[in-house]
């Protein structure tokens, strides 16, 4: 394999947009158990975490939590299996349902969504950093903290997964993240009458408990767009899901944990939840080095979303370079978290929820039911072969895609489209306090499973075989 020497590190081959030969896979049920566990990591997750209290109980919440954990999760390893066995990326292993050039619409979707988060990791990592560094250093400097971690993340997308988990993750960076994670719920305990939390009864309102669950599935289906392009890695896929499934679950439950008791235990609310989090590190003997490494923890979450736009504009002009569109993304990542105040997260977690869960569903019916795990993945690249349907672009899968939208829209009402349309103003009270995301994805996975036995000619399946480097149509 060739191999890139750059900043003292060995750099594997870009493979772009490309299958990743069999021989090529390299990572284990432990690297993705670090990976996943890692991105779970995160003072994002501590923040939606607090959006379910008052609302909730704590006892309430945490239901909420392993529900929401447990399925979403789920979803997670699932669609990551796509990509271990075909060895391609998501947004190429979504030609098969919608389409070579119907693809290309979902790409745009995760492109915008991915340069959004990680521009928000980016705001948050530097408004925790401006409090360090003005506390300890004199100085704030929060547009010098949004360039340095704009440009570490980009350095890492540069990397690529493999190093990043194998030279990064799994030498030091997973193991401080668990110190300063225990260190912190070993604090919460220590400071704090954990009792009464527990005690505390909810307010009602929003969330009720099934919206609380569909808040927590957000956060692991934000990650679905990008899972293949890591688990394409994979030396075998069932470890591979295992790994990704226990790292995941295990860091987003945790992390979900401490945002809802840390919240009712500063007594503040979720806006300011960040800023009474650092403020109460700051003083404490090792609050500094928690916060430090709680940063570092983040840096790799705007990796993943830096990495996998690039991996996302690939799937539009597959002829670029993954490592020059990573440092084009890097760098608008830094413009728009300069210039665009990104603080309606939780009205975030409903777009992307509501764009990809329907998006999923047909994915997961195709991949499992109607292909029987069996891509061809040659023709994945061919623009007249089996996933060619009309013009690159299958009616069926859009169609699906649409209505499982809407359902999803009139089951969450998110307060992103209440404020600009009344067409869900007619939905059932009762569907409103479930949430869109159950909705969404059985009426998606469903409809395409009809429509595909219906309408789609599936043929047999051929062996899996790759195209020929460079060929895209």
């Amino acid at each position: 394999m060739q191999i890139v020497e750059k900043l003292g590190a060995r750099i594997p081959e870009d493979w772009g947009v490309q299958p990743v030969p069999p021989e090529r896979r390299s990572l284990r049920a432990f690297d993705f158990a670090v990976l996943w566990g890692d991105l779970a990591v995160s003072l994002l997750v501590m923040v939606a975490g607090s959006l379910l209290v008052p609302g909730l109980s704590t006892r309430e919440a945490v239901g909420a939590i392993v529900v929401g954990t447990l399925l979403g999760t789920l979803l997670l390893s699932l669609a990551g299996i796509a990509g271990s066995d075909t060895g391609v990326p998501t947004m190429v292993a979504l030609r098969a349902p919608f389409g070579i050039r119907g693809s290309y619409l979902a790409s745009g979707f995760n492109i915008v969504q991915l340069v959004g988060w990680a521009a928000l990791e980016i705001i948050i990592m530097s408004q925790a950093a401006k409090a360090l560094s003005n506390e300890y250093l004199g100085f704030a400097g929060y547009y010098f903290w949004l360039i340095i971690f704009g440009v570490l993340g980009t350095v890492m997308a540069v990397g690529g997964p493999v190093l990043v988990v194998r030279q990064v993750l799994q030498k030091f960076g997973v193991w401080i993240v668990v110190l300063a994670s225990a260190w912190l719920t070993f604090h919460l305990f220590d400071a704090y009458d954990m009792g009464e939390i527990w005690r505390r009864g909810g307010e009602g309102g929003f969330p009720n408990f099934f919206q609380g669950v569909d808040l927590v599935i957000a956060l692991p289906i934000s990650w679905l767009p990008l899972v293949c392009d890591y688990s394409r890695f994979a030396r075998r896929a069932g470890p591979a899901a295992v790994g990704t499934y226990v790292g995941y679950a295990i860091a987003n439950t945790w992390f979900f944990m401490l945002g809802v008791f840390y919240v009712q235990a500063l007594q503040t609310d979720p806006g300011n939840f960040i800023t009474a989090l650092v403020e109460m590190l700051l003083p404490m003997a090792l609050g500094w080095l928690a916060l430090i490494v709680l940063l570092f923890g983040e840096s790799d979450e705007a990796f993943a979303n830096i990495y996998s736009a690039g991996v996302s504009i690939q799937n539009l002009v597959p002829r670029v370079s993954q490592r020059a569109l990573a440092v084009a993304t890097g760098i608008v990542v830094i413009a728009v978290a300069i210039s665009i105040d990104l603080v309606q997260y939780e009205n975030f977690l409903f777009l992307i929820g509501g764009i990809f869960v329907p998006v999923f569903g047909v994915f997961l019916a195709d991949y499992y039911v109607l292909r029987g795990r069996r891509y061809e993945v040659s023709d994945l690249y061919e623009i007249t072969g089996t996933y060619g349907y009309t013009a690159g672009v299958s009616a069926l899968a859009i169609a699906v895609w649409a209505i499982g939208f809407f359902l999803y829209a009139c089951c969450a009402q998110p307060p992103w489209l209440l404020d600009n349309l009344d067409f869900v103003s007619w939905t059932p009270t009762w569907a409103t306090h479930i949430g869109g995301t159950i909705p969404g994805l059985v009426f998606s996975f469903t409809a395409y499973i009809l429509g595909g036995y219906l309408l789609l000619d599936r043929g047999e399946p051929r062996p899996r075989t790759a195209p020929a480097a460079g060929v895209i149509e």
